[in-house]
């Protein structure tokens, strides 16, 4: 790869400004408690033993990111709910990827509970880079390559 290709990779990256949005542990442990059903910041507070000052920025944070809305409980309109965006809930591969490597690489061990298909009541499939037509693939069979490049179709 040439030097300057390969500067752009590093520079052009969206890695950095998703890192600035959800990369931080709490952040990743709030959008787990999001996905479990968790809505009221009390219930994040109890259920991670988050410092409320920590919890009050992270929430803030993802609201301003849009990746969690709030909006008043409507069982209880002096409370408020923090709920998922769609750009929410499009980083559901990202945390099962996380916590799938997490199992094999550092803790060694399957967690529980298992996420499972509803219908089926098996675990889901491991997260894996896929070509187009749903072939998975490995790091040596990726290259990056200027958009303009790209095959349409």
């Amino acid at each position: 790869m040439k030097p300057d290709h390969q500067k752009s990779l590093l520079t052009n990256c969206a890695i950095p400004a998703a890192l600035e949005a959800v990369g931080e542990r709490w952040s990743f442990l709030i959008l787990r408690g999001a996905f479990n059903g968790l809505h009221h910041f009390e219930e994040f507070q109890s259920t991670l033993g988050i410092a409320r000052n920590i919890l009050s920025n992270r929430l803030a944070r993802m609201v301003e990111h849009e990746i969690l809305k709030r909006e008043p409980d409507p069982a209880d309109r002096r409370r408020v709910a923090y709920r998922l965006t769609e750009k929410g809930r499009e980083l559901l591969p990202v945390l099962i990827a996380l916590r799938q490597w997490g199992e094999k690489w550092v803790s060694g061990v399957p967690s529980n509970p298992v996420l499972v298909d509803r219908a089926a009541r098996r675990p889901v499939a491991p997260i894996a880079v896929t070509a187009a037509d749903g072939r998975p693939l490995s790091l040596e069979e990726l290259d990056w390559v200027d958009r303009a490049e790209v095959a349409q179709g």
